[in-house]
């Protein structure tokens, strides 16, 4: 059965290479990135029945229309991909003031989840990127009154994430389901190369889990689990993770961020 998905950051690195697989199968694939010419190359390698969104993901406004483009050409998505994600860059700050890691990595994908959801059916899947670099939230950071080092800020932003995955997966006890994946440490996208200066493990290590995650029977019955790719089986996440405490002091500074932000 063809289904349509929808995966951001998906002009390069895994994001791409996961819907050039998706697509190879006869799905429907829904590119997003932040450039419309890279976006149009994007769309050329991966072929077959693809549209393109361009939106910054460090600007509300931009995630707000994105969702509003999607939710108008579309009433229905089967799997939103949320991929996109920074670590390295210039200047960390938003122009809202926010450290650009929470906004990209947590907030945006945590807007644009909510925003779909109407489109999403209980049979569909939302897969959030995760990774092995997880970190107890530093609540002043989040809210952007304190600045983080590159690797400090991303690893938080990526706890951040699977706190709020495990959170929804709670409110959407009859789906869809919601998971957080750590795609594989370490891969050879563009983030690794800029922030680590290494060329990375093979991509389609992350691609193919992705895909599994997406599509494969192992995943549907997973909302609120974290899959490590790097150890290849369901595990927990960091222990901070699993300390309600620190989960609602989270799920309440993404709230009261996206409140300032609106």
């Amino acid at each position: 059965m063809t289904k349509t998905i929808l995966i951001t950051g998906s002009t390069d690195g895994i994001g791409l290479l996961t819907a050039q697989n998706l697509a190879q199968t006869g799905h429907k694939i829904l590119l997003h990135g932040r450039g419309a010419a890279k976006l149009e190359a994007a769309a050329a390698k991966v072929g077959g029945d693809v549209e393109t969104f361009v939106a910054d993901l460090s600007r509300m406004a931009d995630i707000q229309n994105f969702a509003a483009e999607v939710r108008e050409k579309h009433d229905h998505l089967d799997v939103l991909i949320n991929n996109a994600g920074v670590l390295k860059i210039a200047d960390a700050k938003t122009e809202a003031g926010y450290d650009a890691r929470f906004m990209v990595n947590t907030f945006a994908p945590y807007v644009l989840t909510r925003a779909l959801l109407p489109i999403i059916p209980k049979d569909g899947r939302i897969v959030n990127l995760s990774s092995a670099a997880q970190a107890p939230i530093d609540l002043v950071a989040m809210r952007g009154d304190k600045q983080l080092g590159h690797s400090d800020a991303y690893a938080q932003s990526k706890l951040a994430i699977t706190i709020w995955t495990r959170e929804l997966s709670k409110e959407l006890a009859d789906g869809p389901v919601v998971v957080a994946v750590n795609p594989g440490s370490l891969l050879a996208s563009k983030m690794v190369k800029e922030g680590y200066g290494i060329a990375g493990n093979d991509l389609s290590i992350g691609a193919d889990i992705l895909c599994e995650a997406t599509l494969g029977t192992s995943f549907a019955d997973a909302s609120g689990k974290y899959f490590d790719n790097d150890s290849g089986r369901f595990a927990q996440p960091h222990a901070a993770a699993l300390d309600a405490a620190h989960s609602a002091q989270v799920m309440q500074g993404i709230e009261d961020a996206l409140k300032s932000l609106s």
